[in-house]
């Protein structure tokens, strides 16, 4: 098979962008945040190993006892900890939300950072959750290398590696930067929808029907 161009690569990621949006008009993140800066933050820690419907239950009763940054920072941690059990690695995910809330108020007067160098020194923050704060909170460009954008990706032929800062980076410059936060909320629903882990719906699949996707179908 004749190697794809990376002319012709970055001109099919257009065309799979334009589809997606055809798919998914309303390009919505799943964490039901409310629109508020560090609950996003707290909801993307919780949703390491985690789903988002999950973050989504236990997060209603975590924010009416921890409303806000400062509640947060004033946490009791055995509490906190029982509130979060059921996410999953609630010791560390815990701590790493108190830790990070008292460093937002303490250091940025309460407001969370709007760069990555910032987000990337809070406890528990890396790159995916950082590029998700820059993309919803900030609208910059950003590229949230999560398990159904590595997946997908790699199965459309757009990246060839599963590391995440390599999906990322590999992803930049193709993608539109004003539609990368967005591209990346539409490969969510898309891997939820149609592109599975398991028996993805390859028969179904609109990007299958206009030639976008290189994955070999089982």
């Amino acid at each position: 098979m004749k190697k794809e161009s990376q002319k012709a690569k970055k001109e099919r990621a257009s065309a799979i962008v334009a589809a997606l949006e055809e798919l998914y008009p309303s390009a919505e993140c799943a964490l039901e945040y409310d629109g508020d800066p560090w609950r996003l933050l707290v909801m993307g820690r919780l949703s390491a190993q985690c789903t988002d419907a999950r973050v989504n239950i236990v997060c209603r009763e975590l924010f009416s006892v921890y409303p806000d940054c400062n509640a947060m920072a004033e946490a009791d941690l055995p509490t906190l900890e029982k509130l979060v059990y059921s996410c999953g690695v609630y010791k560390v995910k815990a701590a790493n939300i108190r830790d990070f809330s008292v460093i937002i108020r303490d250091r940025f007067d309460g407001r969370v950072p709007d760069t990555m160098d910032a987000l990337l020194t809070l406890p528990g923050v890396g790159r995916k959750i950082a590029n998700l704060i820059l993309g919803d909170i900030y609208k910059k460009p950003a590229i949230v290398a999560d398990t159904h954008c590595i997946r997908i990706s790699n199965r459309l032929g757009l990246c060839d590696k599963k590391d995440p800062v390599h999906v990322e980076k590999t992803l930049v410059p193709m993608i539109p930067p004003e539609k990368s936060s967005d591209f990346c909320h539409r490969l969510v629903w898309f891997g939820r929808d149609t592109c599975m882990v398991r028996s993805p719906k390859c028969e179904e699949c609109l990007l299958r029907k206009r030639g976008l996707c290189t994955h070999e179908e089982t």
